[in-house]
């Protein structure tokens, strides 16, 4: 099994300093999703892995997340591509639980439920962040940073895809989903 993890916010869609709260600002980055679907019909599975505080900071309810994932599988389907799950923390940073990102608790119930082992399994993961990155390596993940959502100030600044020195060993650096798809399709066909 192919699989890629990928964060949600800054990643897939784009991402708000004041949180996606609804359907209307859940908006596809440019070529994600077309990426996304590039990368299903080359035999890759994609599970999502998102930290979602906004639900217990009340900014949003449970129905209006599964509204935003329905229009996320929605566009998607409409390019031929689809998500296998939708993974989440609803936690705040000060309730330190073990699934929310940095920690690697979402990628563990991910590898569980798909019988993999980071291991000896290659599993890929991607996101924007430094903790979307450390979470992915701690799980024993092939990481991978695109400079989209948060990372985008770092496009043009870092020389060809040398990666920020706080950032765990081995991470890959990408532009974007489109750029990473193009890479795994050519290097793990």
């Amino acid at each position: 099994m192919k699989l890629l993890i990928l964060d949600r916010d800054g990643t897939i869609n784009q991402d708000r300093d004041d949180f996606v709260k609804s359907v209307d600002e859940w908006v596809p980055l440019p070529g994600a999703l077309e990426a996304m679907a590039r990368l299903n019909q080359a035999g890759w599975t994609l599970v999502v892995a998102t930290n979602q505080s906004g639900l217990v900071r009340g900014l949003f309810n449970a129905t209006t997340l599964n509204a935003m994932h329905a229009k996320m599988h929605k566009l998607l389907a409409a390019v031929g591509g689809k998500v296998d799950a939708v993974f989440y923390c609803p936690h705040k940073p000060e309730e330190n639980c073990t699934c929310r990102k940095p920690a690697p608790g979402l990628f563990t119930q991910i590898l569980a439920r798909y019988g993999l082992d980071a291991a000896t399994d290659t599993v890929h993961s991607a996101g924007d962040t430094l903790r979307d990155i450390q979470a992915g390596a701690a799980a024993g993940c092939i990481s991978h940073l695109l400079l989209t959502g948060k990372s985008h100030a770092l496009r043009g600044m870092l020389p060809a895809n040398e990666v920020p020195a706080n950032f765990p060993e081995g991470t890959q650096v990408h532009e974007d989903l489109a750029a990473l798809a193009e890479h795994l399709i050519t290097t793990y066909p």
